[in-house]
C-alpha cells in the first residue's frame, strides 16, 4: 500500500477492488464476469462488520491516492519533486531509511517568468492532487481532485506546483518514521518554500488553498512575509481556516487586498458573505458542501486570480516607467506617429 498503514489483506490496484474511473471521472464497479465498468458505484458495505467495512474504505483510498498520482504525472504532464532534496536518512536499528515526501511540479514550474500558481490541499487524508477524497469515491474527480484546477492554470499560461502537506510519514517493517522537513503541513510547506519556491523565475505566485490549507498559507506569511508580499499578488482561499491570533496590521492589510475566501453557502456564487473586519473578504462558493467549494467556486477563482494578475502586471509598468523617468503616454504617441510613417 501507499504507506503501509491498510496491510496486505487488501489489493493494490482498482481492478483488484473492482472498481474503475469511467470517461466522466466517476468510479464505477467492474463487471465480474466482463470486466467491463458498469453504472454501480461506490459500495461502502462490503460485510456485516462495520470496523471491517471502514477498513476496506480507507484501504481503497490508499488505492485512490496512488491513483491520482499517477493521473498527476500522466494527465497532469506534471514531475515529481523530492522533499527533502537533500541525501538527509532517518537512521534506524534496521540500517539507514532514505524516505522522501514529494511535490508535483509542471515542466515550467521554476522557469515560468511571469506566473506561478501553488496549490494546497486541507488536512487529514488527502494528498497531493486531492482536495477531497471521499468526492473522488463518491461522486467523481472533476469535484474531488484538484486536475480541473491543473488544466485551466495550464490553459491560462501559469507554471502549477501541487504541494503534499500530509505526506509526513512512512510505516517499513512495521516501524513507523517520520520524513525529515516533511514532518507535519507547516514544516513541509516552509521546506517547499524554502527550497523550490524561492528559485521560481516568476514574477507573480498566486494560491489557491482550501480548508486547513489557509492555515498552512498563514504561516508562510508569518515565517516569510516580506518576500511572501513582495511576490504572492493573489490568493484564493475555498472555505479556508485561516485564522491569525494576534494579527499584525501589516499582514492583515496585505491579505484584504490580495486575498478573497470562497466560503460554504447556500447563497447564489460570489454573493457577498458578512465579513469580520480582522478577515479577509469573504464571498459564497455556490455550496452548502465544504468539500465541494473548491470545484463549485474554480471559475470564479481564476477570474480573481486573473483580476489581482492584471493589477500587478499594471503596477510592475507604472514602476518601471517612473524608474526609467519616462513620459508614457507621450511615448505611445510618438510610438503611433513612427507607425504611421
Amino acid at each position: 500500500m501507499a504507506d503501509g498503514r491498510s496491510g496486505s489483506e487488501y489489493p493494490d490496484t482498482l481492478q483488484g477492488f473492482g472498481y474503475g474511473f469511467n470517461k466522466d471521472g466517476k468510479l464505477r464497479k467492474l463487471h465480474p464476469d466482463t470486466n467491463e465498468l458498469g453504472e454501480e458505484g461506490f459500495e461502502f458495505n462490503v460485510a456485516n462488520d462495520q470496523e471491517k467495512n471502514q477498513r476496506h474504505y480507507e484501504a481503497l483510498g490508499e488505492v485512490i491516492t496512488k491513483y491520482v498520482y499517477e493521473l498527476l504525472e500522466t494527465e497532469g504532464q506534471l514531475l515529481r519533486l523530492e522533499v527533502p532534496v537533500s541525501d538527509d536518512k532517518v537512521k534506524s536499528s534496521d540500517g539507514d531509511k532514505n524516505i522522501k515526501s514529494f511535490i508535483f511540479v509542471s515542466k515550467d514550474a521554476l522557469s515560468n517568468p511571469d506566473r506561478l500558481l501553488i496549490l494546497i490541499h486541507g488536512s487529514g487524508v488527502v494528498r497531493a492532487g486531492q482536495w477531497a477524497r471521499s468526492l473522488i469515491i463518491n461522486d467523481s474527480l472533476k469535484t474531488g481532485s484538484q486536475l480541473p484546477y491543473i488544466h485551466r492554470a495550464r490553459e491560462l499560461g501559469y507554471g502549477i506546483m501541487v504541494l503534499n502537506t500530509n505526506d509526513n510519514s512512512r510505516t517499513i517493517e512495521g516501524r513507523h518514521y517520520k520524513i525529515k522537513n516533511s514532518e507535519d503541513p507547516h514544516k513541509h510547506a516552509q521546506y517547499v518554500w524554502e527550497h523550490y519556491i524561492k528559485k521560481a523565475k516568476a514574477r507573480h505566485l498566486a494560491i489557491v488553498a482550501h480548508s486547513y490549507g489557509g492555515s498552512v498559507v498563514m504561516e508562510l506569511i508569518k515565517q516569510f512575509f516580506d518576500e511572501f508580499r513582495k511576490r504572492v499578488v493573489a490568493v484564493a482561499f475555498t472555505d479556508s481556516t485561516h485564522f491569525m491570533s494576534r494579527p499584525n496590521s501589516k499582514m492583515m492589510y496585505y491579505l484584504q487586498k490580495v486575498a478573497r475566501n470562497w466560503v460554504s453557502s447556500s447563497a447564489p456564487l460570489d454573493t457577498d458573505e458578512e465579513t469580520s473586519s480582522k478577515d479577509v473578504p469573504r464571498v459564497s462558493a455556490g455550496t452548502p458542501v465544504h468539500e465541494l467549494t473548491s470545484s463549485s467556486c474554480l471559475a470564479s477563482a481564476f477570474a480573481f486570480l486573473e483580476e489581482r494578475l492584471a493589477e500587478a502586471d499594471t503596477a510592475d509598468i507604472e514602476t518601471a516607467t517612473e524608474a526609467l523617468d519616462v513620459d508614457l503616454p507621450a511615448w505611445r504617441r510618438a510610438l503611433a506617429r513612427l507607425l504611421r510613417r
